[in-house]
């Protein structure tokens, strides 16, 4: 299978007062076309950082589009409730 997304060495860093705060340190991991990857870990490990630091990433170097499902819907916006 060909690889879908292939990450090696991610690394975040966010400067401090502090100091450098490295959220995310050389982290690695190939996903494959069709299959699900979870990524797991304790609070303020960096999976969120992660997640992220991968949008941004996509974004910088895709073209991104949708479609919506019906004409005038936006596939981004829930529908409304009833009211009652």
């Amino acid at each position: 299978m060909t690889a879908f997304l292939d990450v090696r060495d991610l690394r975040v860093q966010f400067p401090t007062d502090d100091g450098i705060v490295h959220a995310v340190d050389g982290l690695s991991f190939t996903l494959e076309r069709g299959r699900t990857l979870g990524i797991v870990g304790e609070s303020g490990s960096g999976k969120t950082v992660t997640g992220l630091s991968l949008l941004i990433a996509v974004g910088l170097t895709t073209t991104m589009s949708r479609t919506s499902p019906s004409p005038g819907r936006s596939m981004m916006s829930r529908p409304s409730r009833p009211s009652t």
